[in-house]
């Protein structure tokens, strides 16, 4: 059962950096042309809708990794401790923050899927500049979008760090510092991506 629960975890760790993290930063990157006006924004938007086998992309690189790692996210949520005398003040607080975005990301990812991508494949919007225009449009959803973002972006940027420990890469106390700084250097980089894109469509 322990021998599970490990394989489980890691499984639940490497998920988070690929397939996960990989197409989010490849989903800010492509939001991102909306700095550089509309129609580079529709282009980009309509290369990534046009690409082939799309709906099986979808589904086993995108839905179910995600919907595997939200799930078993969500136990971890309500079964982890902090772990003072491991990690110290500073990893714990990383940790509590861990679990904390990862219900705001779940959220988040539930209620954006909703608005764009089963709207779209209804029928009812179509993928383009003015899809998001019309939702940030609401201030409200504005800052939600913007704190939402933020939150995925910590999630992602801080799981990486306990990706690199749970799976044997940063093991001494240096690497782990090293690792800090250069997830936080990842942290501010895609956040700004991901900001800057969705202030593009105000």
């Amino acid at each position: 059962m322990e021998n599970r629960e490990f394989f489980y975890r890691r499984l639940h760790s490497l998920l988070g950096v690929v397939p996960i993290g990989i197409f989010l930063m490849q989903h800010l990157v492509v939001n991102h042309f909306a700095v550089y006006g509309e129609e580079n924004f529709n282009q980009a938007a309509h290369f990534m809708e046009s690409l082939p086998f799309r709906y099986a992309l979808e589904i086993f690189v995108i839905f179910l990794p995600i919907l595997f790692h939200a799930v078993l996210g969500v136990y971890i949520v309500f079964v982890a401790k902090n772990n003072v005398r491991r990690y110290g003040f500073f990893r714990n607080w990383m940790f509590y923050l861990q679990r904390i975005t990862g219900i705001v990301t779940l959220v988040f990812i539930v209620w954006h899927v909703w608005e764009t991508r089963i709207q779209i494949g209804m029928g009812t919007k179509e993928l383009d500049f003015s899809l998001m225009e019309d939702i940030v449009a609401n201030p409200g959803m504005l800052w939600f979008y913007i704190i939402s973002i933020i939150s995925t972006t910590f999630h992602f940027a801080n799981g990486l760090w306990s990706f690199l420990v749970s799976w044997g890469i940063t093991v001494s106390p240096r690497s782990q510092k090293i690792a800090t700084y250069v997830t936080l250097l990842i942290f501010l980089a895609i956040s700004y991506v991901g900001v800057s894109a969705i202030l593009a469509f105000v």
